[in-house]
């Protein structure tokens, strides 16, 4: 089972970028063109179709699971991305495969990988808490953001934990947002930091095992130049020995 649920997320990867980036599409053309008519309908049938295919990969993920109970657990954000009405901006985490993607681009160099976590990460969970809290606060009373340059201002502070406080969400779903964007903005800044401490000690330990293999080499050298040493010293006594020993 466990091959099989490899082989589907490995073919789902490219097919899930495809989607998330029409879904990102849509969602960005909801929030910020507002249609109307046929337009919003259109916008709303490929949001719909979306979500289905998220929710279809979730449902086989979990079925092809050695174990499910485990998988479930350990699988609970991507469960409400598909379920809570409540967590309806968090679907939008599914840009992570578009992150993924890039990062096989790159390459498996882990510089390229702190690079693309910094930037990537840091522009998306901008950008997608500037649609999500603009949709939410900007029909509010009183609210303080209502246009998509205050958004992002707004999303640009609270990740950097700057916070000057000349805007903020005065909705409830708005502070949600507000929190999710300050832990996943901490948990980017862990990555980083847990990435490059990584490579930190995978560089000594590859410098470290270089060394120790040219000093055995060394070593293995010497050994052989005292061995040869030996022989020589030993040929003209043994020649001499033959010598005494003749007639």
């Amino acid at each position: 089972m466990q091959q099989r649920l490899d082989r589907w997320e490995a073919r789902a990867e490219w097919p899930l970028a495809s989607v998330t980036a029409v879904f990102l599409a849509a969602y960005s053309v909801e929030v910020l063109v507002q249609p109307q008519g046929l337009a919003a309908r259109a916008v709303e049938l490929a949001t719909l179709v979306t979500w289905a295919v998220f929710t279809v990969d979730y449902v086989a993920r979990l079925y092809l699971a050695d174990d499910r109970k485990h998988w479930f657990r350990t699988h609970l954000v991507d469960l409400a991305i598909v379920v809570l009405p409540l967590l309806r901006p968090l679907r939008l985490l599914r840009l992570i495969v578009l992150i993924g993607v890039l990062q096989k681009a790159v390459g498996h160099a882990i510089r390229g990988k702190v690079i693309l976590y910094t930037i990537s990460g840091a522009i998306l969970l901008v950008y997608v808490a500037s649609l999500a809290v603009l949709q939410t606060e900007r029909d509010a009373p009183d609210a303080h953001i209502t246009n998509f340059g205050d958004a992002i201002w707004w999303a640009i502070t609270t990740i950097t934990t700057v916070g000057y406080g000349d805007m903020y969400p005065v909705t409830t779903t708005g502070r949600v947002i507000a929190a999710l964007l300050m832990i996943g903005g901490i948990s980017l800044v862990g990555s980083i930091t847990a990435t490059i401490a990584s490579w930190i000690v995978q560089t000594v330990a590859v410098d470290d095992a270089a060394s120790a293999a040219v000093t055995a080499a060394h070593i293995n050298e010497l050994r052989a130049e005292i061995a040869s040493l030996r022989e020589e010293l030993r040929a003209p006594a043994d020649n001499g020995s033959a010598c005494d020993q003749q007639p």
